[in-house]
C-alpha cells in the first residue's frame, strides 16, 4: 500500500516524487565530491519514481499544434510578440529543490543553458524532445576569436538523444551533462523538471545562455570539443506561465 498523504488517502505519485526529492536533495554531495552511498540510494529511488510519471498523473492532455489553454495569460509576455513558445507550470519549491512542468509548442526550443552547481531530472510526459548535453571544461589561455575570453567556454559534447514518454529520465549533475538544449520534435511536448537546488542568482545560481562559437580543432581529442560563447537570453525565447492542474503537493 502506498504511504498516506496525511489526510487518510493514498499519496499521489507526484506527492511521492516530491517527498523523495526532498529526502534526496536535503543533503547532497558537495560539488566536486563523489556521491555517498546514502545519496546514491535515494537518487536511484527518485529516478525510479520519476520514470513512472505520465501526463495522466498530472491531469495533462497532449496538445495539438501550438494551441494554449483558453484564458491563460502571462504577465511577462509583451503584447506584440504573441503567445510564448514555452510555458511553465509551477508545482512546488523548497530551499532544496524545485519541481514543475515545461510545455513546448511544436518547433520550440529551450536554448543551450547551464545549471550551476545543480542536479536535475527531466521526464517527458508527452511528445518527443531532443536533448543535447554539454560539459564545460577548464578554459586554457587564449581563444579562437577576438571575443572576450571571459565569455568563451571550452566544452565537450556529452550526448545527444531523443526522449519520449516511454523513455527513462534524463539526468544532469553539477559536473556532468550540466549544459543542455531542449528541442520539441514533431509536435508539442511537455516534461516534468526537477532541479536541486533551485536557480537563485543571489546564491550564485543564475541561468546563463550559450551558443556554439567554433569547434576545437585537435585530431588527438577523444571527444568532440566546442567553444561556447555566453550570450544574453535569445530574443526568440521567453517563458510564460499557466496553472498546474494536477494533484496538490504538500511538503
Amino acid at each position: 500500500m502506498m504511504p498516506g498523504d496525511g489526510t487518510g488517502t493514498m499519496a499521489s505519485l507526484i506527492q511521492r516524487i516530491a517527498r523523495q526529492a526532498l529526502a534526496t536533495y536535503r543533503n547532497p554531495p558537495r560539488v566536486g565530491e563523489p556521491p555517498g552511498k546514502g545519496f546514491q540510494e535515494n537518487h536511484n529511488k527518485l529516478r525510479s519514481l520519476v520514470t513512472e510519471i505520465c501526463a495522466a498523473d498530472l491531469k495533462l492532455a497532449p496538445r495539438r499544434g501550438d494551441g494554449r489553454p483558453a484564458g491563460v495569460s502571462s504577465p511577462r509576455l509583451p503584447l506584440h510578440r504573441g503567445a510564448p513558445p514555452v510555458t511553465y507550470m509551477h508545482i512546488c519549491e523548497t530551499d532544496h529543490f524545485s519541481m514543475g512542468v515545461f510545455l513546448l509548442k511544436s518547433g520550440a526550443s529551450i536554448p543551450l543553458h547551464d545549471h550551476p552547481g545543480m542536479h536535475g531530472l527531466l521526464k517527458v510526459l508527452y511528445g518527443k524532445v531532443r536533448i543535447s548535453c554539454f560539459d564545460r571544461l577548464e578554459r586554457p589561455a587564449g581563444s579562437p576569436h577576438q571575443a572576450s575570453a571571459a565569455a568563451l567556454r571550452r566544452s565537450v559534447v556529452r550526448s545527444t538523444g531523443e526522449y519520449t514518454e516511454d523513455s527513462g529520465a534524463c539526468v544532469l549533475y553539477p559536473d556532468r551533462d550540466n549544459l543542455h538544449q531542449i528541442d520539441a520534435v514533431d509536435g508539442p511536448t511537455a516534461f516534468l523538471d526537477i532541479l536541486a537546488p533551485p536557480y537563485d542568482p543571489d546564491d550564485g545560481r543564475d541561468c546563463h545562455y550559450y551558443k556554439i562559437q567554433a569547434e576545437v580543432q585537435d585530431a588527438e581529442l577523444e571527444e568532440k570539443e566546442l567553444w561556447l560563447m555566453e550570450i544574453s537570453q535569445p530574443p526568440d525565447f521567453w517563458c510564460g506561465g499557466e496553472p498546474y492542474p494536477g494533484p496538490e503537493v504538500c511538503l
